[in-house]
């Protein structure tokens, strides 16, 4: 007579202290109870720990430094912390002596799930395909993304703006391209007059039903910011905010994926997608919330959409000399600004030193600036989906005393001229001697 059975056991939270109970009724005489972890789906069967009733001693098959678990009244094993990798089915065995012949031992055995979970241990919300260029002439869809890692099992993921929730359509299947998202249907655009044309801003006027060109800027607009006459102080700090107007509230999407991780836990991604509308999304508070059965509160990370406004512009050396390498800088702003924006440099009038139109990046750097540089303007643009700033700023470059000027050099490059007059006078002289 021998029955074993194990009760079922709630899912823990790692770091938990776990205990194995093994139940079992005999009449026999025991010889052994014996704990396996079974693993690969069941193929595998892993002793961990064995009772020999023989000896009455119990040990341990795992290696000593993995030590972590003890035997408990001879059928209990307890985890003290239990680690997502001891997630998985656990099998007790129960022997006793056969009572025919004490050679033979009769075996029975119970199992149990050990389900163990793991709060998320990261949260962080941010903007897909940024930095990227922007067109104030155009909607433009925008996404945000949250990512969740460390949980088990998968979290639930949701967004909120300004604290309430958002009711999304879901999408099951990610989208092909940009053109795979339906955009919503605007009435018109309202443009800034102060920066287009009135024959262009007219073209948008409520009911007209002929929506803005969605192409290149307009000529006139690149014309302005590109003409050599153009009359700017020292330093200029100018906004420039796309407006449109929607007729309607925005339709949110909404798609959940999540991958599982080697140790066992899953990364949950989520994709929050509309029709971006900087008039009325400018400065709005987004937040990504988790659900998870191992947190005892929802989880959160949250971003706020800004414009970039009030470049912090720095330019090194102070006092650039010819021949100087100078470095433009963009430090920050004077404000935190979301999603990430995208730095253009271009010379007002003319192009970059390296013969370019314009330059991406925060920093823009000029090798052995000549003289004729003095008194340039460079201009930097930030932009991001919300809007757009131009700074711009006059580089002034001084006489370099350790670069001798010839009376007829005004460059500073005097190799040149005197390679010249080397190659005057040595033709002079071969002339003369054919003579």
């Amino acid at each position: 007579y021998l029955t074993v059975s194990i009760e079922p056991l709630p899912p823990v939270v790692v770091g938990d202290a776990v205990t194995l109970k093994c139940n079992f009724k005999t009449d026999g005489k025991m010889r052994e109870i014996v704990w396996y972890r079974v693993t690969d789906g069941g193929t595998i069967k892993q002793k961990i720990f064995t009772f020999d009733a023989m000896f009455s001693t119990n040990f341990s098959q795992m290696e000593n430094y993995r030590k972590r678990e003890d035997l408990v009244y001879q059928s209990t094993v307890r985890l003290p912390e239990v680690r997502i990798s001891d997630n998985g089915p656990y099998e007790c065995h129960v022997g006793i002596y056969d009572r025919a012949t004490r050679e033979k031992v009769v075996l029975a055995s119970g199992n149990v799930f050990l389900n163990v979970m793991a709060p998320p241990t990261s949260i962080s919300v941010l903007a897909a395909d940024t930095p990227a260029p922007f067109s104030r002439y155009q909607a433009q869809n925008f996404t945000l993304v949250c990512v969740v890692s460390g949980g088990k099992p998968a979290p639930l993921v949701y967004f909120k703006r300004d604290g309430e929730p958002i009711e999304a359509t879901p999408l099951p299947e990610p989208p092909a391209g940009a053109s795979s998202w339906a955009p919503r249907s605007l009435l018109h655009r309202d443009l800034d007059d102060t920066k287009v044309p009135k024959s262009l801003a007219a073209d948008g006027e409520p009911g007209m039903g002929n929506p803005f060109p969605t192409v290149d800027p307009p000529r006139g607009l690149a014309a302005e910011r590109d003409a050599v006459t153009e009359s700017i102080p020292e330093t200029v700090v100018s906004r420039e905010f796309p407006r449109w107007v929607h007729m309607a509230e925005p339709i949110y999407y909404f798609r959940h994926t999540h991958a599982p991780v080697s140790d066992g836990t899953v990364e949950a991604r989520a994709t929050l997608t509309w029709t971006l509308n900087p008039q009325i999304d400018n400065e709005a508070l987004f937040s990504c919330e988790v659900k998870h059965p191992a947190l005892s509160m929802p989880m959160q990370s949250e971003v706020t959409l800004v414009a970039p406004k009030g470049p912090k512009i720095t330019m090194t050396p102070t006092r650039a000399r010819v021949g100087d390498t100078v470095r433009i800088l963009v430090q920050g702003f004077q404000n935190e600004v979301f999603p990430e924006p995208l730095f253009t440099w271009t010379r007002v009038g003319s192009r970059l030193l390296d013969g370019s139109a314009e330059h991406d990046g925060k920093e823009l750097v000029l090798e052995r600036v000549p003289a004729e540089l003095n008194g340039s303007m460079y201009r930097c643009t930030a932009q991001n989906p919300l809007g757009s700033t131009d700074t711009h700023t006059r580089l002034i470059v001084f006489e370099n005393p350790n670069i001798p000027r010839g009376p007829e050099d005004s460059n500073g490059s005097l190799p040149g001229h005197c390679g010249f007059r080397f190659i005057l006078a040595l033709t002079l002289t071969v002339i003369l001697e054919l003579t």
